[in-house]
């Protein structure tokens, strides 16, 4: 006689339950570069303004504008007035001397012909109009 054993095949739906992440993951993000506030290099008086001793009149990162006349260069390339006067900038035929690495390295890819430049910043000293005497024997 054959034993009867009950088959347990019970087909019920499985009930799982998938369940959605309530906030997003936070990964990583790697691109955020670029978003820095700018250095505000520039110049930052114009040509014919009149300068006191000590205002700035370019920032830089490189030499970009050379100090002329009257013109002091800070640590970081900062051209700053010696005196008080009038900005001038100025463009100067620019020769670099026999066997330095500029006159190797530039003037050899320079077309024939070609000329370089540099640019300097100048102050014109002025003299005080109406100043007073007594400030002057101080």
């Amino acid at each position: 006689m054959p034993s009867m054993r009950p088959v347990l095949t019970t087909h019920y739906p499985s009930l799982v339950a998938v369940r959605w992440a309530s906030k997003k993951s936070g990964g990583s993000s790697k691109n955020l570069g670029g978003r820095s506030p700018g250095k505000r290099y520039g110049f930052k008086k114009v040509e014919g303004a009149f300068v006191h001793a000590g205002n700035i009149l370019a920032t830089q990162r490189l030499i970009r504008w050379h100090p002329g006349a009257h013109v002091g260069m800070g640590r970081n390339k900062t051209l700053y007035a010696l005196e008080d006067g009038i900005v001038r900038y100025t463009k100067e035929v620019y020769v670099p001397p026999p066997r330095s690495s500029e006159s190797r390295d530039v003037i050899c890819q320079l077309p024939k012909g070609a000329v370089l430049y540099k640019t300097f910043i100048s102050v014109v000293p002025t003299t005080e109009v109406g100043s007073f005497k007594l400030v002057n024997m101080l």
